[in-house]
Parts: structure tokens; sequence; C-alpha cells
């Protein structure tokens, strides 16, 4: 069969022509070696501009190593800086023991009320810790509030050793699932995020991560939005500043070790005006030089992405987006359209550069599946490729009776 392209019509053509896209986060090499960890807490951290992504200019300096902000609305990079380093993510480690709890919860492998045992390993983690008593174990539900608002070591070893058997055993799991994830640049070594050689991330792996962790699990995620936690009588607050000071921020995590610095994964929901939906920024500071900078330079990215690009929305889910024409079907015509809203993320100024099409596959012949691939959006920005989504039948085409499918065969020997 081959393919037939088709000009969108003016008034899609208009729409998409407001679109802007850059290099998913997933697509990165692996780095051959740690990078240089970021500079101790205390000392000054150079500014970096953005390097990569819709970054334009005047683009902010970050006060970090390492830095990167995505629309986690559409999964565009909007801009980083060195977002492929090596660093010691420190507790940002917990956002995956967390993850890979809340798939265990979900898989109705663990219970929230279960109440695993507090080994004497867990009981004598060094660094932050909810204090949980050996004597009267918390139940998972607990342990997941004190290893995301505490921060707790003690709850991350007790949750790994629930689900994995021991730490190392769980942190076999924590690569493997890494792996899933397309986290290529990351090695898991401990559940909460203390130091070791072998143990680092990058801004990207962990913004791939944190948003898989928003996506598939949000009433889990209603955690991180909680600004303190009291357990066995011991009240904590969230380390993450951004949620008592900006309303829309509802997460992610805070991290710090003298080596990894002060590291902060933000994340700012905000409707949006005319729009009918919302949308969701997120922002992985790492390596600055205090805890007040990680808050600062977080809050700076994410103003700097809502204030710089805005989200186009151009197809609703399951909503046609043409009829074309079908060989051998039952029905003459395929309603066409996208699994999923088409949510574009663009900058500001730059709609008049961009050209949409579509390339379908020609002919159409019976039968059709609902949901079966028939073609390709594709979004140009100065005549290169910046965006593709995959165009389905949103109904199927039962196979036509013989006649019809016969005489459709004659025609299409003089097509």
């Amino acid at each position: 069969m081959a393919l037939r392209r088709t000009r969108l019509t003016p008034a899609v053509a208009l729409a998409v022509a407001l679109l802007a896209a850059a290099p998913q986060a997933g697509a990165q090499p692996k780095g051959k070696a740690p990078a240089a960890a970021p500079a101790p807490s205390g000392a000054a951290t150079s500014p970096t501009a953005a390097t990569q992504g819709l970054s334009l200019q005047g683009a902010p300096q970050i006060a970090a190593k390492s830095w990167l902000l995505v629309d986690v609305t559409t999964g565009q990079l909007l801009a980083a800086s060195e977002p492929d380093m090596r660093v010691e993510p420190a507790s940002l480690t917990k956002l995956m023991t967390a993850y890979m709890v809340f798939n265990a919860v979900k898989e109705k492998k663990l219970a929230l009320d279960a109440r695993p045992p507090v080994s004497p390993v867990a009981w004598k983690a060094i660094g932050s810790r909810m204090f949980v008593d050996p004597a009267k174990p918390a139940t998972i539900e607990e342990l997941l509030r004190g290893l995301i608002v505490q921060s707790g070591n003690d709850a991350a070893i007790i949750l790994a050793e629930a689900l994995g058997g021991s730490e190392q055993g769980f942190a076999t799991r924590m690569n493997r699932e890494a792996q899933r994830l397309g986290m290529r640049n990351s090695n898991f070594t401990n559940a909460s995020g203390l130091p070791d050689a072998q143990h680092y991330s990058t801004a990207r792996d962990l913004a791939i991560l944190a948003s898989r962790l928003i996506d598939e699990h949000p009433d889990f995620y209603r955690m991180y939005s909680e600004r303190e936690y009291t357990y066995n009588n011991i009240k904590q607050p969230n380390r993450n500043r951004l949620l008592f000071i900006d309303p829309s921020v509802d997460g992610v995590k805070t991290g710090h070790t003298d080596a990894a610095g002060y590291c902060l994964i933000a994340s700012s929901r905000r409707e949006q005006p005319g729009q009918g939906f919302s949308r969701r920024l997120l922002s992985v500071v790492l390596g600055t030089a205090s805890e007040s900078a990680r808050a600062i330079e977080s809050q700076k990215l994410l103003n700097y992405g809502f204030a710089n690009f805005d989200v186009v929305r151009l197809y609703q889910k399951d909503q046609p987006a043409a009829n074309y024409p079908v060989w051998k079907g039952a029905a003459r015509e395929v309603k066409a359209g996208f699994a999923n809203s088409v949510l574009v993320t663009v900058a500001r100024g730059s709609g008049d550069r961009v050209k949409g099409e579509i390339e379908r596959t020609q002919p159409l012949i019976a039968p059709i599946d609902k949901g079966q691939r028939i073609g390709t959006l594709r979004v140009r920005l100065d005549d290169k490729v910046i965006a593709e989504q995959p165009l389905i039948a949103l109904e199927p085409v039962a196979q036509g009776g013989w006649f019809g499918r016969a005489w459709d065969t004659i025609r299409l020997w003089f097509k």
C-alpha cells in the first residue's frame, strides 16, 4: 500500500501552526562514567544557562549543577542544562522507592493496612527518620507518608525489605524498573539515597520517573502536597518550601547530602484561562548551594515556563479529525482521529513557522479495527519534523460483501 499525503484543512493548519516541540526526555546517551559531584552545601554554584529544549533567548540563569524543565502535559522538554550529567540523587531516590510501592499496592501485592516488621537495619537507619518503633510497626500507608513527607530513611528500608526481601534485593528491582521506564543513565544501590559511588541518576531520568509517578498514581501523588506529618507523636514538616509559598505547587521531593548539594524536584499545576484544561510543569534542580537556593531556582524555572510557553489543544480525544474512504468495506468511509487529546507546547511567537500534514495509509482496505493506525500526523518547524502523532480509526469497518469486494478490486486495478 502507498502513502498518500494530505494537507490539513485551513482551520486545523491554523491550530497546528501554533506548535513547537523538542526532543523527548527519554532519548539520551548513556554516560561513560559518573560525573563529578555537585558543590558541597554552602559552596557557591555558578549559574548555568539553558542548552536544550524549546528554551528561548532570555532563559533564566540557574545556580545549579544540572537542571531541567519539562511540560508534563505534553511531555516536551522546555529547557535544560547538563540534563544527562550523572549526579548523586540523595533522597530523590525515594521517588523510585515510592513508585514501586505504589505499583505493588495497585497490583495487590501489598496492602495499605499491612504492618511489615522493623528490622535492626531499619531501626538504626542514619539520617532523616520517621522514628518507627520496632514494638509498634507502622502500616504501609503510614510508611509511605513517612517516606514522602518526612523523608524517613527508616521508612524507605522497611518498605524495601517488605517488597524485595532485603534492601539489596529491592535495589536490584529498582534498577530493573529504571530500565523499563527508560532511565538509561541511573543506577541504584539502596532505597533511601544514602551516598554510594555506584548510586547515581540524572535530571532527565528523574524527570521521567517523577512524570510517570504523577501520571500513573494520581491518588497517591496527593501525599506529596502534604505540608507536615505526625507519626509517633513527632510532627515533621515537608522540606519542600514551595508548598508553603506557591499554591499551584503540589509536589514533589527534596534531597540533600554534602556531595549532592541541595536538590529539588518541583511540580506546579495551573489552569489555562479559556482553554478548559490545566497544565503541569515539572522542574528538576540538582546541586544548589542551600535549601533556600533550591526553592528559589525551582520557582524561577516554573515561572519562566508558564510565562513563555503555552499549551495548545489541537484535537480532543476520540473526536473525528477527518473521514477517509475505505475499499472493500461494509462502509465507504472511516472516521479518523487520535487515541488521546493532541496537546502541544508552543513557544510564544513561533506559531507562524509551524506547518502540519497528515500522511495516511492509501488505500485503506477493510476490515479495519477500532484503534488501528491508519496514518501519521506530522508537524514541521522550518521544514524540520519536530513531532509525530499516530492517526487511528475511531470505529471498526467490517469487510463488505462478495460483490462489493470484487468491484473494488477491479476499481483498484485502474487507480
